[in-house]
């Protein structure tokens, strides 16, 4: 592991999720869940009552009241996280483009474990690709590099349709990473699904710099990394500007889909700065803390 790569898992390691929902899963874990329990978190006071715990009792109010009183504390309890990580063609396209997606993956499946939540991690494709289901920060750093070294796939079909077949059964909060180049149609479509599974969601569309902002000139080929299909192009200044005012229109009703169901967005590229985008874009948009 490199000095760079420890400061990183360092630095993840100190960060969590941030979420809404006071939804919380049935085992121990580290977050403070909306009920009372055994944690260090004090909550109140309130008068003992025959088969409470006589440690709980406040000696220093007794002696001010004459009344016994017993401390209550919020109990501690997991977080059910679930990273979907888009691995269809268009992901695998672009090398650096795959290699951020599976760098984001890897982070935010580290942070998870390390904040003793519940973790799966899923890659979306229509090929068979290994699934992590880990609760535990032991696990942490082997995930991690399990994510990290998930092997380019030529798969068939687009990340909406294999979704599809991934339950949602007994998530918390779900983090997509997908470049959401499909149809706006077919995100409203899996929205609607996740929406009404009732599970909080944090999207991350990642593209390249090339789809962002292409630089080609003359004429080329351009080919579906999906469906194969293929057009040729001239391309021209028109051309590039039109394509690229598409691009923007399209990502921003993207996300204000995810605005009306209700979920979290964060665009960035695959050649922005990783540490800037997990720790201080993330902290800004409410996804880490």
């Amino acid at each position: 592991m490199t000095a760079q790569m420890h400061s990183m898992l360092s630095r993840l390691q100190k960060r969590r999720l941030m979420v809404k929902t006071r939804r919380r899963g049935a085992h121990k874990g580290g977050r403070t869940a909306n009920k009372f329990g055994a944690s260090l978190e004090f909550s109140d006071f309130r008068l003992y009552q025959p088969g409470d715990d006589v440690r709980q009792i406040d000696w220093n109010i007794y002696g001010r009241t004459q009344k016994h009183y017993i401390k209550r504390f919020l109990d501690e309890q997991e977080l059910a996280v679930t990273v979907f990580l888009d691995a269809s063609s268009s992901m695998h396209a672009i090398p650096s483009k795959w290699k951020r997606a599976k760098e984001l993956a890897a982070a935010f499946s580290y942070i998870a474990l390390s904040g003793e939540d519940r973790l799966s991690f899923i890659p979306v494709s229509s090929l068979s690709y290994a699934k992590a289901y880990r609760k535990g920060s032991v696990y942490g750093k082997t995930v991690f590099f399990e994510i990290l070294q998930l092997p380019e796939q030529q798969a068939a079909g687009t990340f909406t349709d294999n979704f599809q077949k991934n339950s949602l059964k007994n998530n918390q909060l779900v983090i997509l990473i997908t470049d959401g180049l499909e149809p706006l149609a077919s995100f409203e479509a899996l929205f609607r699904l996740i929406a009404a599974a009732k599970q909080e969601v944090k999207l991350i569309q990642l593209l390249s710099r090339e789809e962002l902002d292409p630089s080609y000139s003359g004429d080329v080929k351009l080919i579906d990394s999906e469906s194969n299909e293929s057009v040729n192009v001239t391309m021209s200044d028109s051309i590039l500007v039109n394509y690229r005012k598409q691009v923007t229109e399209h990502n921003r009703r993207l996300e204000a889909l995810c605005r009306r169901f209700g979920f979290s967005y964060l665009l960035t590229a695959d050649d922005a700065d990783l540490n800037d985008f997990l720790f201080h874009e993330c902290s800004l948009k409410r996804i880490l803390y």
